[in-house]
């Protein structure tokens, strides 16, 4: 019974790291990388549609992502969603082939994606938390309904703190290294 709440939580606390991860594969260090694209959508034939789904997107070079959409029609299309898109992007077609430059960042946006990462960190550090709370207090229904003894308790509740702790440590790591990858020339 306390190792299925211990797993539960270590699993929970793992999705929780994997979708930092994901949060900030969104935020661009000013290299070009496919994924940047990830969350624009196309309409194509009226679905939209990701822009993977309808195009072949590939780095050029670090500063520069080449887009080959797999129909002629969808040129505009994808141009117009770039446009439209948050990411403050402006392609620019020759032919069939649509490049997408990306501005170098200057010192003021990399100090506000720094803050939007330490952001997503701390939301990373209490969703750890919430897990952590969550199975503590199921150790404690369990200890009122006397399923485990006093002693069972105290030990898993300071073995949910340490995989806790764990999680904390790996959510610090991954906010240094994307911290150092934005301040990074």
């Amino acid at each position: 019974m306390i190792n299925n709440i211990q797993e539960d939580a270590a699993t929970r606390m793992s999705k929780s790291i994997d979708a930092l991860k994901h949060e900030f594969s969104k935020i661009r260090t000013g290299r070009a990388h496919p994924s940047l694209l990830d969350q624009i959508t196309v309409s194509y034939y009226g679905t939209e549609t990701a822009l993977s789904q309808v195009a072949n997107i590939a780095v050029e070079d670090s500063r520069t992502l080449t887009i080959t959409p797999w129909e002629k029609p969808m040129v505009q299309a994808i141009e117009k969603a770039i446009m439209k898109s948050d990411l403050g992007l402006n392609p620019a077609t020759n032919g069939m082939i649509i490049r997408v430059p990306l501005p170098a960042l200057t010192e003021e946006r990399r100090r506000s994606l720094v803050k939007v990462v330490k952001h997503e960190a701390e939301n990373g550090r209490v969703a750890i938390r919430n897990i952590r709370r969550d199975a503590n207090s199921e150790i404690k229904d369990n200890l009122k309904e006397k399923l485990i003894s006093e002693d069972d308790a105290r030990a898993a509740e300071d073995k949910i703190q340490k995989l806790t702790d764990q999680y904390v440590k790996e959510v610090e790591k991954l906010l240094e290294s994307k911290e150092a990858d934005l301040m990074s020339l």
